[in-house]
């Protein structure tokens, strides 16, 4: 049998003159190397989730922050997208952005209204945060917008918890409902600002269904709506899994169903296989879109 009758052998016709191929089974596809994504582990003493209850422009929204040392976190409601963006380059630049009064002053005033409030070491206590009625502030304009409804930062409050940690601020950019826009309440962007300038932006690991359930504490928080335009868009991220290492082990990878699942695959995001299986595959077996890069999310101990 010659080559050429061995390829035709391999295609058939069926319905409507669709062309199939099939392969047979000892064929081994080509798969290229996987780049392993770079990581550095560091500890990042802010959390906050969205509260409890109904939330809207007009009767406010509950947040639930969760802080390693005693901290401030600021609420800006109404501000606006270009003075975000602008004061987030600043901190790049240069201006360091450590104390909710340098954020005020890099902000210029441009947004509507300042609340803030304490937050004890580990309280996870929720803090609801409003409009005053008096502004008569029921909605933020026609899309697109100019404002964001509300730009939530947490940044720590003794000097000295300042120089422990490498990442100084958290800034979160959360969309709230009103009448002309009434999407549910979700985070749209979580940033974290380090004392050296740089800037990472906070995204969600989807974990198999199957598995447990979704990385994300929320799986609308897991899709923004919209984007920042600007420089914004260029920042490094840095992946973050909110989950105990104990229920991170006792997944198992979707194709072998044996190992623990290790790998996060780039850039879809999705943790789904173990460290042996992902050298078979070039595409996400979960959303079967074409992966790039990964990186483990525990590192075996070297042999000595």
């Amino acid at each position: 049998m010659t080559v050429m009758e061995s390829v035709y052998q391999r295609i058939f016709l069926v319905g409507f003159d669709v062309p199939v191929i099939l392969r047979s089974t000892n064929e081994m596809e080509s798969i290229l190397p996987i780049r392993e994504k770079q990581m550095v582990q560091v500890i990042n003493p802010f959390g906050l989730e969205m509260g409890s209850g109904l939330a809207s422009v007009t009767d406010g929204v509950s947040l639930r922050p969760c802080c390693l040392e005693p901290c401030i976190l600021s609420c800006f409601w109404g501000c606006e997208v270009s003075a975000l963006q602008v004061a987030l380059q600043a901190h790049q630049n240069g201006l360091r952005l450590c104390t909710p009064h340098h954020f005020q002053e890099a902000l210029h005033l441009h947004y509507h209204h300042y609340q803030s409030f304490h937050i004890g070491r580990d309280s996870r206590e929720e803090r609801h945060t409003q409009v005053p009625a008096d502004q008569g502030i029921s909605d933020f304009g026609p899309l697109p917008r100019e404002h964001y409804p509300l730009v939530a930062v947490l940044m720590l409050t003794e000097p000295e918890a300042r120089h422990t940690y490498n990442i100084v601020a958290s800034v979160t950019v959360i969309h709230v409902p009103d009448y002309k826009y009434n999407l549910s309440a979700r985070v749209l962007f979580q940033y974290l600002l380090t004392s050296q300038g740089n800037m990472y932006e906070l995204k969600s690991l989807f974990m198999s269904a199957d598995n447990g359930g979704s990385g994300s504490p929320d799986s609308e928080q897991s899709t923004p709506s919209s984007k920042p335009t600007g420089q914004i868009n260029r920042v490094k991220w840095n992946v973050v899994l909110e989950e105990d290492q104990s229920e991170r082990t006792g997944r198992d990878c979707v194709v072998c169903q044996n190992a623990a699942v290790n790998r996060v695959l780039l850039p879809c995001r999705h943790v789904c296989v173990c460290d042996s299986c992902m050298s078979h595959f070039q595409h996400c077996p979960i959303c079967r879109a074409f992966f790039t890069e990964s990186f483990a999310l525990t590192q075996e101990p070297a042999v000595e």
